[in-house]
């Protein structure tokens, strides 16, 4: 028989099974944790070269709840610090574009068909402050430069709207974690707060728990493949 390993029963019995091989504490955190994700706001990093700087990104990412990260890789290669990101790469879902000649439009040009606003950051004057932006007129994905030169020109040239982090010193910008720090414990806090459909959906939530467990558990396909001989074979 064929293995049609994205019917919902089979990933719902899947996720049944490997919850049953897990301690219930260790359920109940991933329980808790899964059940404040979000993909309403989401992040894209364009040429985001510094080690330090990338697993800084994705710990806040893990921190604040957001699933999802797009990472284009024009000039340079995405890489981590491990003593930096503490494995928050595991809990997350990442998304490289680096096959095309041009992956910052094939990123956003994916997040559109997907129904996300993109707001690039910038700490132009003429910029929203990120206090008066509408969180709640849909789903909306956060683009960030480098630290050095921002984003490019073609970026902005596709963003649909512009934010900055209010700021009042000499210095012209943060650092590129800081401000990714910054904007997601604003907008995920306002999210919340102004109740914007921020949730996860149950089938959602089945994908990714199913993905924490295979990316945190020894032999994880070989119990899945334990799993596959019971539940065909009582078909």
């Amino acid at each position: 028989m064929e293995i049609n390993r994205e019917d919902l029963e089979y990933k719902t019995r899947l996720c049944e099974f490997f919850r049953s091989m897990k301690l219930e504490k260790r359920n109940a955190l991933m329980d808790r944790v899964l059940n404040d994700r979000t993909r309403y706001v989401t992040v894209g990093l364009e040429n985001i070269y510094q080690p330090h700087n990338a697993s800084a990104v994705l710990r806040s990412c893990d921190c604040f709840g957001v699933q999802d990260v797009h990472i284009i890789e024009n000039s340079y290669h995405y890489e981590l610090n491990p003593h930096v990101s503490l494995g928050a790469a595991q809990w997350l879902n990442l998304y490289r574009y680096n096959t095309q000649d041009n992956n910052t439009a094939e990123c956003i040009n994916n997040l559109k068909k997907e129904g996300y606003r993109i707001v690039a950051t910038t700490p132009d004057a003429k910029a929203v402050s990120i206090h008066d932006f509408d969180v709640t007129k849909g789903k909306f994905a956060l683009l960030f430069g480098t630290e050095k030169f921002g984003l490019t020109p073609e970026a902005c040239a596709l963003a649909d709207e512009f934010i900055r982090i209010p700021m009042y010193g000499f210095t012209e910008s943060f650092n590129i974690s800081v401000s990714v720090s910054l904007c997601l414990f604003h907008f995920t806090e306002r999210i919340r707060s102004e109740k914007a459909p921020w949730q996860l959906t149950p089938e959602e939530q089945t994908d990714i728990y199913l993905d924490w467990f295979r990316n945190t558990t020894t032999n994880s396909e070989r119990i899945e493949r334990k799993f596959e001989a019971e539940y065909f074979g009582s078909k």
